[in-house]
């Protein structure tokens, strides 16, 4: 390889790292806030190795105009690679967010664990569905696939732009529509056994006022919660694997917003 080409193949290789080093940075899936900075580093730089043999190797002769093109067009890939990793993770916040509702609606609001992923205290209910939810991703080959979708977005959104804002709808409108049903799928049958128990121990304090229905409440919610997360664990896996691939077919259809 000359010297020219090895030139110019230098701003193509730096724009597809900056890509997957948002992904990698965003997505929970692959890398967390407790991973060395160099390891995410090197990981965005090996799978910039493997993808650009299959990317032709052109760049556009504007990005050697000067600093500010090629600076615009890093953070345009930046935030492409960010967004791809933020809507595909959308279910594994939904599984936090669900389950922080559902321990708080248990009694279990003031009980949380740090999250070795992000490095932030979160709900044990809400701890307890993303691990389950990031093994089963992982078990079926989540990880893959959202990696395909990576390389698949440098033929929705070829490299070397440099426009920072979406010329378009990027779906917004139905992402948050699908976290919502997502959101209410998992939580609506905890909440509804829940709102029954309390009905029934409403009942049982007007019936028997000698009891301490506080007391009493607290385990037969929290044992309630529990065999509740038992029985419906495995629906709320079925939600995660049906809700996988249209998160990543969404992500690359809103790419189509910076073209």
């Amino acid at each position: 390889m000359t010297m020219d080409a090895l030139t110019g193949q230098i701003p193509l290789y730096l724009l597809v790292s900056l890509r997957f080093l948002g992904l990698l940075y965003v997505a929970p899936a692959l890398v967390g806030a407790s991973f060395p900075v160099p390891f995410v580093f090197w990981l965005s730089a090996f799978l910039s190795m493997i993808v650009m043999p299959g990317l032709g190797g052109y760049v556009p002769e504007a990005l050697f105009s000067g600093l500010l093109p090629l600076f615009l067009a890093g953070v345009r890939e930046l935030l492409a690679g960010s967004f791809i990793g933020f809507v595909s993770a959308c279910p594994f916040y939904v599984l936090q967010v669900s389950g922080r509702m559902i321990g708080t609606s248990m009694g279990l609001a003031m009980v949380s664990v740090l999250d070795p992923i992000s490095q932030d205290e979160e709900s044990i209910v809400g701890q307890f569905q993303l691990l389950v939810g990031l093994w089963f991703f992982l078990y079926w080959n989540g990880h893959m696939l959202l990696v395909k979708a990576a390389t698949e977005s440098f033929r929705l959104l070829p490299l070397g732009g440099m426009g920072l804002t979406p010329s378009g709808d990027m779906g917004l409108a139905k992402w948050a529509g699908d976290l919502f049903s997502m959101a209410f799928m998992v939580s609506i049958p905890f909440y509804g056994a829940l709102l029954l128990a309390d009905i029934g121990l409403g009942f049982l304090a007007r019936t028997v006022p000698q009891m301490n229905v506080f007391i009493l409440g607290l385990p037969i919610k929290i044992g309630l919660g529990l065999f509740l997360l038992m029985v419906l664990l495995p629906p709320i896996v079925d939600i995660l694997h049906d809700s996988i691939e249209p998160f990543l077919r969404l992500a690359l259809m809103g790419l189509g917003a910076w073209r």
